[in-house]
């Protein structure tokens, strides 16, 4: 299976609990998703999966990674937990890829306070994926292995599988913050516009470039510095950031940089474009219940904090 470095454990972890191996291809330096070029230099004839992630909420090439499953015979499995309400020329995040997941934990762009789902039109990946959901228990008839003589009530368990189930408050807490998807995503996209703005403007940052085709709901606003062009470390402007009461989170360790990791063989080079990028990386506040203030003010100490550190005072 073949996915990205930049993402949370999770993207790569799901392939161990397998008993399969994740292999890291890199990312494109401007937008941060997994690269379409780097997948094709990792592709064996061992490989089943690509688990593409839209990293901060931006949809990655859906279409060329589409074409590359399709000439190799894989899975196109999109983690779509930063993207919910995004889209790819014109077409819905959950009808891109084989299987599309979803995260509702409680900091993502729609929460059920934890859990998640996927959305596939496949009907033996529906198959599968409802079995493993359920302690691989099923009702339906069709695909028992003995007719059920002894009543309606009577169940199987077909494979082994998990308890994976939602509780019915979750959906019930999820059903209500669908319907505000579209105030979330609208106030999300103004901020980021007025982020990408301010930003755009300082050569010590370089903002995470979004693709024409897609129309993103972001997650996350990821600014990263030119540490070339600053007389402090990322550490430092990180503090410096909550000394001036904006509290911001690094998104993410690569992967395979992990302890458990490099227990496994792994270790650091593989992927030196997601490196050097994660090194310059912090995201700061980006939520729908930011007022315009919150806005400006993250903006005032992110440009009070470049003029401080930079090393042109000229510029």
């Amino acid at each position: 299976m073949i996915t990205t470095p930049l993402t949370f454990a999770a993207s790569a972890n799901c392939a161990l609990y397998c008993g399969a191996k994740p292999i890291f291809a890199d990312v494109d330096p401007e937008t941060y998703n997994i690269d379409p070029a780097s997948i094709r230099e990792k592709i064996t004839e061992r490989t089943k999966a690509i688990v593409a992630v839209d990293f901060t909420g931006q949809v990655v090439k859906a279409d060329e990674i589409r074409a590359i499953c399709d000439e190799y015979g894989l899975i196109f499995i999109e983690d779509a937990a930063h993207s919910i309400g995004s889209s790819y020329n014109g077409r819905t995040v959950g009808t891109l890829a084989d299987m599309t997941t979803f995260s509702f934990h409680p900091v993502k762009t729609v929460t059920a306070g934890e859990g998640g789902a996927i959305l596939t039109d496949d009907d033996l990946f529906y198959q599968k994926l409802s079995l493993a959901r359920t302690h691989g228990i099923t009702h339906d008839e069709a695909i028992m292995e003995e007719a059920p003589h002894e009543g309606i009530w009577y169940y199987e368990q077909i494979s082994l599988g998990y308890n994976y189930r939602m509780t019915d408050f979750q959906a019930a807490l999820l059903i209500s913050q669908l319907s505000k998807l579209p105030f979330f995503k609208k106030r999300r996209q103004e901020i980021v516009r007025k982020y990408d703005k301010a930003f755009s403007e300082m050569p010590e940052i370089i903002v995470q470039k979004d693709l024409p085709e897609n129309d993103t709901c972001r997650h996350l606003y990821i600014i990263r510095l030119d540490l070339k062009k600053l007389t402090c470390t990322r550490r430092e402007f990180f503090d410096a950031m909550s000394a001036e009461n904006v509290q911001c989170q690094i998104h993410y360790v690569p992967v395979y940089w992990f302890p458990y990791y490099n227990h496994l063989g792994y270790r650091k080079g593989i992927c030196p474009r997601a490196e050097e990028i994660y090194t310059g990386i912090i995201s700061i506040p980006l939520y729908p219940k930011m007022t315009d203030q919150d806005v400006d003010d993250t903006i005032h100490a992110v440009k009070k904090l470049i003029s401080y550190y930079r090393v042109d005072k000229n510029g």
